[in-house]
């Protein structure tokens, strides 16, 4: 596969909110229990993001085009670097982080049509439905503030009477890191 790394170091990837019919978000479970979070991967060259978004879905939890409808996607790029300890410095080019396009999909059949078994080395082994803030606590530290961005960005599409109330563990400062993290993305464009 080649990597779509861009001359900052930021790897092209796709972010993946599944939504059932109940609101509850898919949160998957890397394959030997190595944490929790939304599927994504990376473009390859070449790639539409949509064309990734696809294969992607199909790769991670098996889902095709039909299986799904696609309500939105962020406007921009949300990127995270990556900690020092992560970074592999003998790759060339160097990728320091990830620059994602998220979107947003409702699960159009039934849940009997997630799998794992689409590649040889799977990304996920068990997966649940969760709550709309849950992810946020779950996902690896250094993703958190990613997926605060892509909920707050898609939340509209996902919940257009407004986005649940914040959790009991949700803290004042994430909070107040999440808003103004949107306020400026909405003045930035």
């Amino acid at each position: 596969m080649n990597d779509v790394i861009d001359r900052d170091g930021f790897r092209a990837n796709v972010g993946i909110v599944l939504m059932g019919g109940d609101g509850r978000l898919f949160l998957g479970r890397r394959s030997g229990g190595r944490g929790w979070q939304f599927p994504q991967g990376g473009m390859r060259e070449g790639e539409s993001a949509e064309e990734s978004l696809f294969r992607e879905l199909h790769e991670e939890v098996g889902l095709t085009p039909q299986d799904v409808k696609v309500l939105g996607q962020t406007d921009r790029w949300l990127r995270y670097r990556l900690p020092v300890r992560f970074v592999r410095r003998e790759q060339h080019p160097v990728c320091v982080g990830q620059k994602q396009r998220w979107f947003l999909l409702s699960l159009a059949n039934g849940e009997d049509t997630i799998r794992f078994d689409t590649t040889d080395e799977p990304e996920f082994d068990r997966w649940r439905w969760v709550d709309y803030w849950q992810p946020v606590k779950e996902v690896i530290y250094f993703k958190r503030p990613v997926y605060v961005k892509a909920l707050h960005e898609l939340g509209a599409l996902a919940r257009p009477d407004g986005l649940p109330p914040y959790p009991g563990w949700w803290s004042r400062r994430t909070q107040r890191r999440s808003i103004s993290s949107s306020s400026a993305a909405k003045r930035n464009g």
